[in-house]
């Protein structure tokens, strides 16, 4: 499949306020007892610690937070220190050293990203990047689905300075529009699935007996004709279905259209498709990773697509209610082991339907900027979908 959209296209399919605002309430939180959060007071002290130690990485002391608020009265160094040392009562901050200054804890950012984010926007220099680095003023005439995907995880790794995922729908559960089927030498057969809407898939399948071009054409005409809409594994537990009835059971059509349907999802998982991973070698350059065995689990985990897909549908699933909503799961909050030093923005994406679901994310420490990426991981996504929508229509 090739893209022709312009800049001017991309960006007529958004509503600037509402795809570039977005409300932190969308954001997954947890269950809070109201006498355990700071008051009004505690939390400006908090969100100021937390920006400085964006800035600096390091611990942030009183002094540095009083700095911030030089011509704010009533919030003198002393003042500072002792709500500082209420946010450490409440588990908000830790304190390394005992000579250093406080940095947040997991509960602290938690707090932070569920409370005290407000309204969320797209800077107008991230769309520049954005629209820059997609190549949304250029021709995209050569553009691929596979290639927007991997351009899209290192626009997410560009803009965070740390690692951008993205991972396409399965084909195993994208919705058959047509299909069709190559005879290759070597009992070889190239697949060219058309799912909705309208992205191609091109899989070569080796098989264990031979069939003629003839053969695979009846068979293709048969799938399209009855299973149009339906997923390959749909197709296929149907087939199985209609082989176990007496009358079909000596059916060749179906035979073959089985055979086919299962070599061709054969090897796909049926949770994901492709898995794009841009910047690991980002994490080397960060201080933010004193436990080295940590970070090598870390960087094992990238490498294993499929544990890392999981880990990214935990991620979206942690809250039904808020399924369709950018979802930050924060250090000890992961389930993986080689996570817990990490923040991980996710959002889920829908291509034409609901069963073709990928999702957007960026992974990095807990020390990253909350509020600016869960903008740009929400509205990547929502591109994506507009992008393809547009492209379905047009086709």
């Amino acid at each position: 499949m090739l893209f022709n959209l312009s800049a001017k296209h991309i960006l007529m399919c958004f509503d600037t306020h509402h795809q570039r605002t977005m409300s932190a309430r969308g954001i997954h939180s947890k269950n809070k007892d109201d006498s355990d959060l700071p008051d009004a007071r505690g939390q400006l002290v908090l969100s100021a610690i937390i920006s400085e130690h964006f800035e600096s990485g390091q611990p942030v002391g009183s002094k540095a937070v009083a700095e911030r608020f030089a011509n704010r009265t009533g919030l003198s160094s002393a003042t500072i220190r002792n709500v500082m040392s209420e946010l450490e009562t409440y588990g908000l901050l830790e304190q390394p050293h005992t000579s250093a200054g406080r940095v947040p804890t997991d509960k602290g950012y938690r707090f932070y990203v569920d409370n005290l984010l407000g309204i969320l926007s797209l800077s107008d220099d991230d769309l520049r990047i954005i629209n820059r680095e997609l190549g949304l003023g250029e021709s995209l005439e050569d553009e691929t689905p596979d290639r927007l995907m991997q351009r899209t995880s290192q626009v997410l790794s560009a803009l965070s300075n740390n690692i951008g995922i993205v991972v396409s729908p399965s084909l195993a559960t994208d919705r058959l529009q047509h299909i069709e089927f190559v005879n290759l030498s070597d009992k070889r057969v190239l697949v060219v699935l058309v799912s909705a809407p309208s992205l191609v898939h091109n899989k070569v399948i080796r098989l264990t007996e031979a069939f003629t071009q003839d053969e695979l054409d009846k068979t293709a005409r048969y799938l399209n004709a009855e299973f149009a809409g339906k997923s390959l594994l749909a197709i296929r537990s149907e087939i199985l279905r209609l082989m176990h009835e007496e009358t079909a059971l000596f059916d060749s059509l179906l035979q073959t259209a089985m055979i086919l349907c299962s070599q061709s999802i054969e090897g796909e998982d049926e949770t994901h498709g492709e898995v794009y991973v841009d910047g690991t070698a980002n994490l080397l350059s960060r201080g933010d990773f004193a436990d080295l065995d940590r970070l090598r689990g870390l960087i094992r985990t990238l490498e294993e697509k499929s544990r890392l897909v999981q880990i990214l549908n935990e991620c979206i699933e942690r809250d039904d209610s808020k399924s369709d909503s950018v979802q930050v799961v924060i250090g000890r909050e992961n389930q993986a082991d080689s996570f817990r030093d990490c923040a991980v923005i996710t959002a889920p994406y829908r291509i034409g339907n609901d069963s073709a679901i990928g999702t957007l994310s960026v992974i990095g420490p807990t020390r990253i900027e909350y509020a600016r990426m869960i903008s740009v991981v929400s509205y990547l996504a929502r591109m994506i979908e507009k992008m393809m929508l547009k492209e379905g229509s047009d086709s």
